[in-house]
């Protein structure tokens, strides 16, 4: 006969399902607390440097309130986010925001470093919406931010022309949203590559790199797997990368070649896509995307090796490296000194 348990033990099973559940409330309260807190740090300093500017405007006050403010403010509060170097700042992000509502709306929803980052870093308004929304989206660090400035994501997602034909081959509403969440060109430098490696290579590196990966892609990608397998009519098929897309919610297939485009190409991902829809996406998900990840291409030819074909494929570029080669260093000149030989040129 079986032992009934006594009503005051504890089932390991059942505590650690508990646990699991609390922790997890406990990180939930602790992320709605940080917001709300960088939200009113932010907000904060807003208005802060508000004051200030209004002080100087209607009351002709200079530079020197600056300064005698820090001081007056450190007496009684510690934090360094007094000294008159953030002081400026405070004031600097008022003034650059002050008569847009799009920009201070997206501040606010900021941390303070990353929206200094991008304030020092960016100039143009549409660039800063671009690095604003992106990382609130994908969650940058600053550090992240920082590569991704350094990286040119802005112009590789928003200015330098996709290939693709999503535009036919998808909803218009799908269209815009898949566009957007494809580059022109894909950074691959922190993968470590420094010579030519077979596309096995830059795969494995990839995975092993996965959350590198992810941020490069962008927001919704989620990684299913390498070299997935369909099988269909007793053979079996390999797809280089599959991701699904949260925000698309579809299937992503990304094929990598280690040389430069070839029309075939387009027609094995078509093939791919045709695969992933009939044998593997879920019923209520939208049409599977390929992206083909080229180590060059020639952009005459992608153009009419995608036209005819039914379903949405882009190709793009990688880079392997940010670094001019070690057998041209020394002979290209970098773009100041460039600059200093046209200006004595002129001159002469």
């Amino acid at each position: 006969m079986k032992k009934s348990k006594p009503k005051n033990s504890i089932v390991a099973n059942d505590y650690v399902e508990f646990l699991n559940h609390i922790k997890s409330r406990i990180r939930d309260a602790q992320i709605t607390a940080s917001r709300i807190m960088n939200r009113g740090l932010v907000g904060l300093y807003w208005s802060i440097g508000k004051d200030i500017v209004e002080k100087q405007e209607n009351l002709g006050w200079g530079k020197a309130v600056v300064e005698r403010l820090s001081r007056d403010l450190k007496k009684d509060f510690s934090s360094t986010g007094y000294s008159p170097q953030n002081l400026w700042l405070m004031r600097q992000v008022y003034l650059e925001y002050r008569n847009d509502p799009i920009l201070q709306q997206l501040v606010g929803e900021l941390p303070w470093g990353q929206n200094l980052t991008i304030l020092q870093k960016i100039k143009h308004r549409e660039a800063r919406i671009y690095y604003l929304k992106a990382t609130k989206e994908m969650g940058w660090s600053r550090s992240v931010l920082l590569h991704q400035i350094k990286a040119k994501a802005y112009e590789r997602q928003k200015l330098n022309p996709k290939q693709h034909n999503f535009q036919k081959a998808l909803p218009v509403h799908l269209a815009e949203q898949a566009d957007k969440a494809m580059k022109d060109v894909y950074m691959l430098d922190f993968l470590g590559v420094a010579k030519p490696v077979l596309e096995r290579e830059i795969e494995n590196r990839m995975v092993i790199a996965i959350k590198d990966v992810l941020l490069e892609l962008g927001y919704g990608f989620a990684f299913l797997g390498n070299q997935y397998r369909i099988k269909a009519n007793k053979k079996e098929y390999f797809i280089d990368l599959l991701f699904y897309h949260r925000r698309l919610k579809c299937l992503v297939a990304v094929e990598l070649k280690a040389v430069a485009f070839q029309p075939e190409f387009a027609g094995k991902m078509n093939f791919y896509l045709n695969l992933l829809d009939t044998y593997v996406k879920e019923k209520d998900a939208n049409p599977s995307i390929g992206i083909i990840l080229c180590a060059d291409r020639d952009k005459f030819e992608v153009e009419f090796a995608l036209r005819g074909i039914d379903k949405p494929v882009g190709v793009a570029e990688y880079q392997l490296t940010t670094k001019l080669p070690k057998s041209l260093a020394g002979k290209i000149p970098d773009a100041k000194k460039l600059e200093q030989e046209i200006r004595r040129e002129l001159k002469e």
